[in-house]
C-alpha cells in the first residue's frame, strides 16, 4: 500500500449551486448516487475525467451555523489564467492571484461558491537541480 489519496469529498451549504459551479468552471461531471430514502443520505459522485487522477463526491454540510469547511485539494488545470476565470465567471472567487512554485508550475488559490477552499496547478516540467 502506498499511502495515496484516493479520494475527496467536497460539502456543500448548497449542493445545486456548487454542483453548477463545478460542472461550469471545471467541467466535472455530477450525478446522484445514494438518496437520503435509500436509507443514507443524499450523495453525488463526482467525476474529474479521464486518465491519471481522482474522482470524489459531494453532499450536504452537516454542521448548519458553524462552518467546517473540508474540502481543500489542488486541481492540475491546462491553463491557469482561463480556470481562474472559469472561477470568478461561475460565482468562485480566487484567494491567492497566479504565482510561480520553482521547478513545479503555476499556482493560484480560489473559493468555491460554498467557501471551500481549492488550489489550480498548472504544472510545468520538473527537473531536478
Amino acid at each position: 500500500m502506498n499511502n495515496r489519496v484516493i479520494h475527496f469529498e467536497i460539502q456543500a451549504d448548497d449542493v445545486e449551486r456548487a454542483k453548477k459551479f463545478y460542472e461550469k468552471a471545471l467541467g466535472w461531471k455530477i450525478s446522484l448516487m445514494m438518496k437520503k430514502e435509500e436509507g443514507g443520505m443524499d450523495y453525488w459522485g463526482i467525476e474529474t475525467g479521464k486518465g491519471p487522477g481522482i474522482n470524489g463526491g459531494m453532499y450536504e454540510r452537516p454542521q448548519k451555523g458553524e462552518k467546517f469547511y473540508l474540502y481543500d485539494c489542488t486541481v492540475q488545470v491546462e491553463d491557469l489564467d482561463k480556470a481562474m476565470e472559469a472561477i470568478k465567471k461561475n460565482g468562485g472567487t480566487i484567494t491567492k492571484e497566479k504565482m510561480e512554485i520553482p521547478h513545479v508550475g503555476w499556482f493560484a488559490g480560489a473559493k468555491d461558491t460554498e467557501g471551500n477552499r481549492l488550489g489550480l496547478m498548472q504544472p510545468t516540467e520538473w527537473k531536478p537541480k
